[in-house]
């Protein structure tokens, strides 16, 4: 049986990583998510599962490019590691508390689409990036939001 294919949203700092560093890269562990509920949508994807690669924290904030789920969910060895900034004390190799996926490359747009597109495309008005206090890292996207974004994006190719 055929699973569905599902839509997500990642958002990186392009100082700390760039959809150009997994161009280069190719594929990379989703590593130092630290939040249970974006954690859980980890744990909810799948091989296959297509990602709106997404630069926060910058000048243009917006979705530079898309990626996809690589591997299944697994515990993410940072937690693990003392002279890692994601450490965490409390989690151990028998009860690991975070998770992570490999993301894969798939394509760069050649200009991104930005918050601002985002906002003002009537038809994207309620994907959580968009809500009022929404922070997280990972978050799911509805099928029709993740067309509509490529849509966006080919206006530029």
């Amino acid at each position: 049986m055929k699973t569905e294919t599902r839509y997500w949203l990642m958002k990186s700092e392009p100082e700390s990583y760039s959809i150009g560093h997994l161009k280069k890269d190719r594929k990379t562990a989703w590593n130092g998510v630290r939040n249970y509920q974006a954690r859980n949508f980890m744990r909810d994807m799948k091989i296959g599962d297509q990602i709106l690669f997404y630069h926060s924290n910058c000048k243009v904030m917006g979705v530079y490019g898309v990626a996809k789920v690589a591997s299944a969910p697994y515990p993410d060895p940072t937690q693990f590691d003392p002279k890692s900034h994601y450490f965490d004390t409390k989690a151990t190799k028998a009860k690991p508390i975070w998770d992570l996926v490999d993301i894969a490359y798939v394509s760069m747009f050649k200009e991104p689409v930005t918050l601002i597109d985002i906002r003002a495309t009537p038809s994207l008005k309620s994907m959580i990036i968009l809500q009022t206090g929404s922070r997280l890292s990972v978050t799911p996207v509805d099928p029709a939001h993740f067309n509509t974004i490529l849509a966006l994006a080919k206006r530029y190719m």
